[in-house]
């Protein structure tokens, strides 16, 4: 099964950076919840209590995001593990005076986890795959 999600935001004067585009560390933090986004989805129906984030790699930042703009998030689950799962976040820019572009890739690795007896949470075995 194909798993995916979409989600966006909107950037506000509070999001730019002193050259007056997205600040990078934002952009990289609504990709990480749009990578949360399809976790829920993905780890549905299993006993997992949810998943924490592993790694944020290969961050590309394509074109220049600007105030005003939204930015639309797709996230797909790609590739699956024991308790790991790998996500790719395409980010995309929409704006009228620059229209529609992707402005900013990456991959998220996300390990499900659950919680024992006394609250501690481990990794858990969520048993999916994305085929």
């Amino acid at each position: 099964m194909k798993y995916t999600a979409k989600y966006s935001q909107i950037v506000m004067p509070d999001n730019i950076n002193i050259i007056g585009t997205l600040f990078g560390g934002q952009m990289v933090s609504w990709m990480d919840l749009a990578a949360a986004k399809v976790t829920y989805r993905f780890l549905e129906g299993t006993a997992a209590n949810g998943a924490v984030t592993r790694a944020i790699e290969k961050v590309v930042f394509k074109e220049p995001v600007y105030k005003g703009e939204w930015v639309n998030f797709e996230s797909t689950v790609i590739k699956t593990g024991k308790t790991s799962f790998q996500v790719k976040v395409n980010a995309y820019a929409e704006g009228r005076e620059r229209g529609n572009r992707l402005a900013c890739t990456a991959l998220i690795t996300m390990v499900a986890v659950c919680t024992d007896e006394n609250g501690v949470y481990s990794k858990f075995e969520h048993g999916k795959s994305c085929d």
